[in-house]
């Protein structure tokens, strides 16, 4: 046996060794608080703001930047909502609230290529928003307890 076997413990013993001495879970993946849906809501009003200077200019221009802009803003608004929704959601959240799969997959696709991201109709915003701030009042039912 050579000298560095006889100091390096055996595989086993470094197993024993490294192993967990205490198992933690939690409801989320990083640190409560967080999460919070006025991510999305923000970026929201940005694209729904961007929809009305739309309609508003004849500058051709600042439209083309105007439409690359709010398509970003509707990902960051699709990003949000998947984080909140395969994150922060579990399911007795999905049991209380039965309609929030249904109402995520609604405000996703509102964001979306047949929503804000393909649409310069303020009105495509406002669906989105009205989306939004129903997750939003479930998301505050959830954090009371």
């Amino acid at each position: 046996m050579g000298l560095l076997a006889s100091i390096v413990p055996g595989r086993a013993q470094r197993r024993g060794f490294l192993a967990p001495r205490l198992e933690a879970t939690a409801h989320c993946d990083l640190p409560c608080g967080v999460y919070d849906p006025a991510q999305a809501r923000i970026e929201a009003e940005s694209v729904k703001a961007i929809q009305e200077k739309y309609q508003g200019s004849d500058d051709q221009e600042f439209k083309e930047r105007a439409i690359q802009i709010k398509e970003e803003r509707s990902d960051l608004v699709k990003h949000h909502l998947w984080v909140l929704w395969t994150d922060y959601f579990k399911p007795p959240h999905f049991e209380k609230y039965p309609q929030l799969h249904e109402l995520f997959n609604k405000a996703t696709k509102a964001a979306g290529a047949t929503g804000t991201k393909g649409s310069t109709d303020p009105k495509t915003g406002d669906e989105l928003l009205g989306y939004i701030g129903e997750i939003s009042d479930i998301f505050w039912e959830t954090k009371k307890g």
